[in-house]
């Protein structure tokens, strides 16, 4: 990572990937080209799974090749450090105009980047358990009804897991006083 002082715990990264709302993956496909897609992903420890219809180019790339890098982007902000009087005084002197660049129009976010191999799983105990995984994130409130969607589902759907080799988190955050939170300081 080139911003170290950017950089965060494993710890933060797992999170980044617990709320985010969906991961994008990318691959290379049987022609070698690169082919990223966002998908729907749920964590459990250092697995990461999804599933997908049985055919089509994701399902051809991941024969292909196993390997994946997936990201994740937690919250993104356009922060305020600045009154207009303080934006005004900089814009006076060239020297501190640089403070644009760093502080003024810039982005605060977070994120989370992991690769691993995947597997198409093909044990149906596993396969139920990812499912129900991925339906507690994303359809809470619709659980009573999984039972009967997977009974009539789980046959046409493939799962897949990734198991996480390598996962980096990254934060730009300003504290409450305009000031960069770098080396994982929180406020």
């Amino acid at each position: 990572m080139r911003r170290k002082d950017r950089e965060m715990s494993e710890e933060f990264a797992l999170g980044i990937i617990d709320k985010s709302r969906y991961g994008i993956v990318s691959m290379i496909d049987g022609d070698n080209m690169p082919y990223g897609l966002p998908l729907s992903i749920v964590r459990d420890d250092k697995n990461l799974y999804f599933h997908s219809a049985m055919d089509g180019r994701k399902v051809h790339a991941l024969v292909h090749n196993q390997k994946v890098s997936i990201a994740f982007v937690g919250e993104v902000n356009v922060p305020d450090n600045y009154t207009k009087a303080q934006l005004d005084e900089l814009a006076i002197d060239e020297s501190k105009a640089v403070t644009f660049i760093s502080s003024v129009f810039t982005t605060e976010f977070e994120s989370a980047i992991a690769s691993g191999t995947v597997e198409k799983l093909e044990n149906e105990a596993e396969k139920i358990h990812a499912m129900k995984l991925i339906c507690q994130k994303y359809t809470p409130d619709k659980m009573a009804y999984f039972d009967i969607a997977i009974k009539v589902g789980l046959g046409r759907t493939n799962v897949y897991k990734i198991t996480i080799e390598s996962i980096t988190g990254k934060r730009k955050k300003y504290d409450s006083k305009g000031i960069e939170m770098k080396f994982g300081r929180m406020e």
